[in-house]
């Protein structure tokens, strides 16, 4: 649905997006992450028509974002991180507005416009002011906006951005929803909600594309990865039972109770000795309370993949251009 092959934008002598191609298919729901400035939301801008590439080829449901940017628009539903509403037009006369600018055959505009606001839980204020509601009602009547029309492809920049909790988990909740039916490309900094809602991650970090995986994959195979280990054994024994195995190192001892020491280790990419731990344990009789890999977070990948210092090589989980 979405065929970026090796996109550069510069503006001026700054570049801001540096060869970076992906693919996304129908159905996926990928998060976009980077830090401020990374060139997400540039990209993004190239992938609706906003920019055009400095170089490079963007097709979007088969469009090529050049020669038809008109067919890459009605193939697309855009939620901008901020939302460019009228606030002197009332919701669903707004909707009615923007149905009409998109093409929406007026014989279906009142349903597409009914569904929109029932999606996205406007329908109760559909009669004020856009103006005069709060910041999370305007988050979902610009969602309503990218809906109403019924594209394949929604591309939502920070749709969360400024929201309360509740309201966050309600625009959350709403997403999940809308996969069902979208190929949809979610951008956010808030890396818990993006672990939530998507099925895999593209990491942009300087222009560049960093990392492009399923979110379980890329953590399994990243540094700080580690073995705990909890049993009935002196803390001591179980650092030298462990600093023995191939892939364990820097066995260190953590706080243990009610007689049994816990120990943790940091694991080689690919490391995986539960099962030879375990065979140690049993075979000397020792009561274990855990024996678990623990990956690290999202926040973690995120933080090795972007704080690559520039020039200092790859970054953990670079994606081949």
């Amino acid at each position: 649905m979405i065929d970026v092959e090796h996109l550069s934008k510069r503006f001026g002598a700054t570049l801001a997006v540096d060869d970076v191609s992906f693919s996304i298919q129908r159905g996926e729901v990928v998060g976009f992450l980077g830090p401020n400035g990374a060139g997400k939301t540039t990209t993004i801008r190239v992938l609706t028509c906003y920019h055009p590439a400095t170089t490079g080829a963007v097709r979007v449901a088969g469009a090529d974002v050049v020669t038809d940017p008109i067919a890459v628009r009605r193939a697309i539903g855009y939620l901008p991180e901020n939302v460019p509403l009228y606030p002197d037009m009332r919701v669903e006369e707004y909707l009615r507005y923007r149905a009409e600018l998109k093409g929406v055959p007026r014989s279906r505009r009142r349903a597409h416009v009914q569904e929109a606001m029932e999606r996205c839980g406007v329908t109760e204020v559909r009669r004020k002011l856009v103006g005069h509601v709060s910041r999370g009602y305007r988050q979902r009547v610009g969602l309503a906006d990218a809906l109403v029309a019924k594209p394949p492809i929604l591309i939502l920049d920070e749709p969360t951005s400024g929201l309360d909790p509740n309201q966050r988990r309600r625009m959350k909740a709403l997403i999940l929803e809308l996969a069902a039916e979208h190929t949809i490309l979610f951008s956010s900094h808030i890396l818990a909600e993006v672990a939530d809602v998507v099925s895999r991650v593209l990491v942009i970090h300087q222009g560049r594309l960093r990392a492009d995986g399923v979110v379980g994959e890329l953590l399994a195979a990243a540094p700080g990865r580690e073995l705990r280990v909890t049993a009935r054994l002196p803390g001591a024994e179980l650092v030298a039972l462990l600093d023995g195995l191939p892939g364990c190192s820097a066995a260190r001892i953590l706080p243990g109770a009610d007689g049994f020491a816990a120990v943790a280790a940091q694991l080689a990419r690919d490391a995986d000795p539960r099962d030879l731990v375990w065979e140690r344990l049993r075979s000397r009789d020792v009561a274990v309370r855990e024996l678990t890999l623990v990956l690290p977070t999202l926040e973690q990948y995120f933080a090795q993949v972007t704080e690559l210092a520039p020039g200092s090589g790859t970054a953990v989980g670079e994606a081949s251009a």
